[in-house]
């Protein structure tokens, strides 16, 4: 998966967001515009080639108010599958915020 094919689908908003994303989001106070922004300048840190029923990956990237933001893709070529999103912290990662610790 290539974030240029990730970013593409955000250009044509052919974006479906899942029930669960949605829920988690609101909880973390995350709007779909810093979802958006983290995948339209972002990178993927970590494919998951194997997802059912879509591959996804990790993207690091900012919201709007340049903080930093991890939002779980999935994409079947034609819509992309927001999954989750939440701000990454040092317990989890390292500081780069893009490493995760093991």
């Amino acid at each position: 998966m290539q974030i240029d094919e990730l970013k593409k689908l955000i250009e044509s908003n052919s974006i479906l967001w899942t029930t669960h994303c949605l829920q988690r989001m609101g909880e973390r106070d995350i709007k779909r515009a810093d979802v958006k922004n983290c995948i339209s300048s972002g990178e993927i840190i970590e494919q998951y080639p194997d997802d059912f029923p879509n591959p996804s990956c990790l993207v690091f990237g900012m919201t709007l108010a340049n903080k930093v933001l991890h939002v779980v893709a999935g994409t079947d070529g034609k819509y992309l599958y927001i999954i989750t999103a939440y701000y990454p912290t040092e317990d989890k990662f390292e500081p780069d915020l893009k490493t995760r610790r093991k």
